[in-house]
């Protein structure tokens, strides 16, 4: 007997949390994307398939600094009590890339997508959300762009927006974080992403006045959803 697919379906459910703590965060993304692996593991041998989920989540972090599995530790220039002086907590997690920070005034982009319904090729992935944030910052008269080699968006030799992912059977998850009025002072204390040859900036700090973060995230949804071509449901 043949295997009977599901039909795509790019259908996705915007979900804004809001201001949350990294790991409720986390356990939150973790969440539905197990439930949309266990679909795509169902559909393996149902008769009747259903279509997977997608899922894209926005959110604001207290401080907190995220280490990727091929991170080195030695990227974060804190000890446990320069990260107490700071505020700010420390975890290890499961994406790829280095070090990164994440707080009040960044936007934090995770989708939880299936792939299959969209493009099965993670460089494209990677480049959709790039060109997302790059859109996004022209509609503010900002010129941003890429550079050869590095994952992000930056305008010049400053980044705007860290990016690091995980995939599984073509399901990702965690994503995108974008300054827009974010304290740069954070990212002294860290080696971002593992390049210390360039600088990190933010949407106010290019313009040169604090932006309205949810005119910002809203527009950033606009171009996600155009570029992944999205059904999107609001939760």
């Amino acid at each position: 007997m043949s295997e009977v697919k599901a039909a795509q379906s790019k259908r996705t459910e915007f979900i804004d949390l809001g201001l949350l703590g990294y790991e409720q965060a986390w356990s939150f993304q973790e969440d539905k994307f197990a439930q949309t692996v266990a679909t795509k593991v169902h559909n393996r041998t149902a008769e009747c398939p259903v279509a997977t989920p997608n899922y894209l989540i926005f959110c604001q972090h207290p401080h907190v600094y995220t280490i990727g599995k091929s991170g080195k530790p030695e990227h974060l220039l804190l000890d446990e009590d320069g990260l107490e002086q700071v505020g700010a907590s420390y975890h290890k997690i499961n994406r790829g890339g280095d070090i990164t920070y994440h707080g009040p005034g960044q936007l934090v982009g995770y989708p939880i997508l299936d792939l299959d319904n969209f493009f099965t090729d993670i460089h494209i992935y990677l480049r959709t959300i790039e060109q997302a944030i790059i859109n996004t910052c022209a509609d503010y008269g900002l010129n941003a762009g890429r550079i050869d080699g590095l994952t992000g968006v930056w305008i010049e030799d400053r980044k705007i927006c860290a990016i690091g992912v995980r995939a599984s059977r073509w399901v990702t998850m965690h994503g995108f974080a974008f300054n827009i009025n974010t304290d740069l002072n954070y990212f002294g204390n860290i080696i971002p992403c593992g390049i210390d040859d360039k600088a990190v900036t933010s949407l106010a700090a290019e313009l040169g006045a604090v932006q309205d973060f949810a005119a910002v995230s809203y527009k950033v949804l606009g171009h996600l959803v155009a570029l992944f071509e999205m059904d999107l449901v609001m939760e």
